[in-house]
């Protein structure tokens, strides 16, 4: 599943393609995926006509701000955006095509039809589902190490589901929760309870710079994740324990383990996460 990296690199490209381009209409070939207004229908017709102003990001959400509407998008495990001309074959598994005046198309593919949509009138889209239940961002002013220490100390779960809960910390998924917690030296199965204050100090710097990092290189190209355009991240070489099982750590030489966390495969090295 694309992660808060990833997410930001479709925001920007994204941005690049379809910034100012108005709706003409809206193909719709997957109801389901539409989570709101009902029926579909509706979904479309508000849509035509409105102007894509902006695309931001809450979490691994795609927000789409339009003249008078909210368009958030959550891309699940394969949902990807491709940027065509109105001539060009539709693609296999191509769910949702956004035609726009000018001839082109910004076309939503999803070989598992995991991925979600939703509309809101402008205004009214951080007070209701989903937005309204995810907490701060890494990269905001509300994700303070007085925030972080509360929710933690207020737990009995283990520090990686607590990190993997979004409405924690919205963005983080499995692949830089095992790199910052290798970052900061913490076992993914201590208690969040447990974290000692100097760690949790650690813990937060390593969160926000390993999503910086990851950010500035495009995200992990892992499975199938791409841009719009098709490219692929480049953090993956830079990834410490995610996907290396079995592999030497890169900084002790001590053996990568995988093992199951909160029912998610969990990558840590033996000797620098003890």
């Amino acid at each position: 599943m694309p992660e808060l990296p990833e997410v930001e690199t479709i925001r920007k490209t994204l941005l690049a393609f379809v910034k100012e381009k108005t709706i003409e209409h809206v193909t719709v070939n997957w109801p389901n995926l539409i989570k709101g207004p009902h029926p579909v229908e509706t979904f479309c017709f508000l849509l035509k006509g409105q102007t894509i102003r902006q695309i931001g990001r809450k979490g691994k959400y795609l927000i789409f701000y339009l003249d008078d509407y909210v368009f958030l998008s959550h891309l699940r495990m394969e949902g990807k955006y491709g940027y065509f001309s109105k001539e060009d074959p539709v693609e296999k598994h191509t769910h949702v095509i956004f035609t726009f005046t000018d001839g082109t198309e910004l076309r939503y593919k999803d070989v598992r039809k995991f991925g979600t949509m939703h509309l809101f009138k402008k205004g009214e889209e951080e007070n209701e589902l989903p937005l309204s239940q995810l907490g701060p961002e890494p990269f905001s002013d509300q994700f303070t190490l007085e925030y972080f220490k509360e929710k933690l100390a207020s737990t009995q779960r283990k520090i990686k589901p607590v990190l993997l809960d979004q409405t924690v910390v919205a963005g983080l998924g499995n692949i830089y929760v095992d790199e910052a917690l290798f970052r900061a030296n913490i076992h993914p199965e201590r208690l969040a309870k447990d974290i000692r204050d100097e760690e949790l100090v650690l813990l937060r710097e390593q969160i926000i710079e390993t999503l910086k990092e990851s950010v500035e290189k495009g995200g992990s190209t892992v499975r199938s994740y791409v841009n719009t355009q098709g490219q692929i991240g480049m953090f993956q070489l830079s990834l410490y324990v995610y996907g290396r099982e079995e592999e030497p750590c890169k900084r002790c030489g001590a053996v990568i383990r995988k093992t199951v966390v909160g029912g998610r495969g969990t990558h840590y090295c033996i000797n620098c996460q003890k």
